[in-house]
């Protein structure tokens, strides 16, 4: 087969990438998609009992991005939906991030009262503090807070969600869930927060709804790489896979996700409850509380985080540390020895721990690059 372009993977970097392509180039672009979907871990689908999940874990969608948020709703209409979790902590459930409220409920009422007029006079109100910055406070008792916060609410979950301790990992992911020094219980506290109306399946459906655009599900790059003549070439895999592991396999951390259904309106208070130090899942999501649906039973999915094996598990998580990003550095050369013939983009070929919506971006950005 000829064409233009050759995309391989249809999450979100892809499929940004073909839209633009097709739409705006008026390009023939051939997308090949290992998995029998698209929408990469976006994807999302009714169940056995009707009620719509999400395959590979929650997906939230939110972004301060006008032009991130501009471009999706040309796909999509939207639900005003704003993401709450608690965090199961002796014996209690608490709003997470760790904040104002979060205090109350585990102190006293006095030594709430105090700790909160230290922190507010530390860090100000309505700020953010990452925990690890937090344990180096010189008043005692904020730093007595931030070992009690460390050691109840970030260590445990950690260690179960990337299987090293916080100090170990790049600041980027200890200080994307800070302490907050505030009331907003919410999860997010960007401009922009909803779920796709229709799901994520149809909106990447619309987006991909071009007669220039083809898809081929099911369809592994390595298999018909030589079938396929194409101008150009965009890979959003792994970008160890693509080099078949010549500088050993990138650290990801996978997944295992156990969907659970019940026969009962809600299983839960809100859409996610975290298990920092019980259990050895981190999570339980609520599906219904995403995504609006009306149904007699409601399906949960519970995470067993675990470490990522290539060809045995799907690689979710770049593990940012200096060991990867030195192994990471190796594979960059090899492809600027490509000399731009292919163009690596998203959250595995680039290795980083891009949201959904930073994803989207980053997709714009590589078009905008092609003119």
């Amino acid at each position: 087969m000829t064409t233009d372009w050759l995309v391989v993977g249809a999450g979100y970097t892809g499929c940004v990438l073909a839209e633009r392509i097709a739409t705006q180039r008026n390009e023939r672009v051939l997308i090949v998609e290992r998995r029998e979907h698209i929408g990469g871990n976006a994807h999302d689908h009714p169940d056995a009992h009707g009620v719509l999940v999400h395959r590979y874990g929650p997906h939230i969608f939110h972004t301060n991005s006008r032009r991130v948020w501009d471009y999706l709703s040309q796909f999509t209409a939207w639900r005003a939906y704003e993401h709450r979790v608690l965090a199961e902590v002796g014996g209690k459930r608490i709003p997470v991030p760790f904040n104002l409220n979060s205090l109350e409920a585990l102190f006293p009422p006095r030594d709430a009262e105090r700790l909160t007029s230290k922190l507010i006079g530390t860090y100000g109100s309505d700020g953010h503090v990452p925990i690890l910055r937090m344990l180096e406070a010189e008043d005692p008792d904020i730093r007595r807070l931030a070992e009690f916060i460390y050691e109840h609410i970030f260590l445990g979950y950690t260690l179960k969600q990337w299987g090293v301790p916080p100090e170990r990992l790049d600041p980027s992911v200890t200080g994307r869930v800070p302490v907050r020094i505030g009331r907003d219980d919410r999860y997010f506290q960007d401009a922009y927060q909803a779920m796709p109306a229709r799901g994520y399946a149809a909106m990447f459906e619309r987006m991909l709804a071009h007669p220039n655009i083809t898809v081929w599900l099911g369809t592994d790059y390595g298999r018909i790489a030589g079938e396929v003549r194409a101008r150009r070439t965009i890979y959003t895999g792994p970008i160890d896979a693509f080099f078949d592991y010549m500088h050993g396999p990138l650290p990801y951390r996978s997944i295992r996700f156990e969907f659970q259904t019940f026969a009962q309106e809600r299983y839960q208070e809100v859409g996610t409850v975290n298990f920092p130090n019980a259990h050895p899942f981190t999570r339980i999501t609520e599906f219904k509380h995403l995504t609006g649906q009306v149904a007699r039973q409601t399906t949960v999915v519970v995470e067993y985080p675990m470490a990522h094996r290539p060809g045995e598990t799907e690689p979710y998580y770049p593990v940012p540390q200096e060991e990867s990003r030195q192994r990471y550095a190796l594979y960059v050369r090899e492809v600027e020895k490509l000399n731009g013939a292919v163009i690596f983009a998203g959250r595995l070929a680039d290795y980083k721990y891009y949201n959904m919506d930073q994803a989207v971006a980053r997709a714009l950005k590589v078009f905008d690059e092609l003119k």
